[in-house]
């Protein structure tokens, strides 16, 4: 079976079948990653790095899934998306090009693995669900397998390292897209682009629940921009909302009176 055969098989398409290491299926509402075994580091997986847009950073030669990869990943980052990867082995095959070797797929294995995403500075990874990595998966990089129940009383079931995407658009439509700390909206910045992003912050930690719990969408969830959900899981316990709030309305007092 070749590599297009495979993903095809799961649905899944991309812009290019020659240069693109990742694949999107809009019916279903995932992506799939190659993952490359060079790239591969006990239990996770590095898929995207900002460093891959070029090929060689001296002739500013860029490559050419860059973009649609980086597109891939905000739909994961973004909540709505799932993630799987496959196992891809590394190589490298001569070329006539000035770069004289490029990347070779000496094989891969035809099986999708369901993942969660966890980012690094300007570095991406695909981590086993039941991943015990120090870094803490945040609210919008956990994948979605969870029950939810409509009404006025709006509860969903989670359990450990588990996200319900529908509790995140149930929070989303309560409190909009605007950041619930600071106030920043992607899509007055960023126009169409940053229509509908925000991430969704757990005022309960996940990763601290070692069991099934359930959630209240408006209760226990909040929007916030991807720099104040970094702030708030500076300290362990997480900070609340409203002590950032408040740290940042001192900071600003003080840089005003300076």
């Amino acid at each position: 079976m070749s590599r297009k055969d495979f993903i095809q098989k799961h649905g899944a398409t991309c812009d290019n079948w020659n240069w693109s290491w990742s694949f999107v299926n809009d019916q279903e509402k995932f992506v799939i990653f190659g993952a490359w075994d060079k790239h591969t580091e006990g239990r996770r997986q590095m898929i995207f790095d900002k460093k891959w847009e070029f090929k060689n950073h001296s002739s500013g030669r860029k490559n050419a899934g860059f973009n649609q990869s980086l597109r891939h990943i905000r739909l994961v980052e973004s909540g709505a998306y799932r993630l799987f990867t496959f196992p891809m082995q590394y190589g490298l095959a001569t070329t006539n090009e000035p770069d004289s070797r490029k990347t070779k797929i000496r094989g891969f294995t035809p099986k999708l693995t369901e993942k969660t995403l966890l980012r690094v500075n300007q570095q991406w990874f695909a981590a086993d669900l039941d991943s015990s990595s120090h870094i803490e998966p945040l609210a919008e990089e956990l994948p979605a397998q969870a029950t939810y129940t409509e009404g006025a009383k709006v509860v969903v079931t989670l359990n450990k390292h588990e996200r319900d995407a529908n509790a995140r658009r149930a929070c989303i439509n309560h409190y909009g897209t605007q950041c619930i700390v600071c106030g920043f909206d992607f899509k007055i910045t960023f126009g169409d682009l940053g229509d509908g992003f925000i991430h969704v912050h757990h005022l309960v930690p996940i990763a601290s629940i070692g069991k099934a719990y359930q959630i209240d969408p408006i209760k226990d969830l909040s929007p916030v921009c991807p720099n104040c959900h970094a702030m708030l899981h500076r300290t362990n316990p997480p900070l609340l909302v409203e002590d950032l709030k408040k740290h940042i309305r001192k900071t600003r007092d003080s840089l005003g009176n300076q």
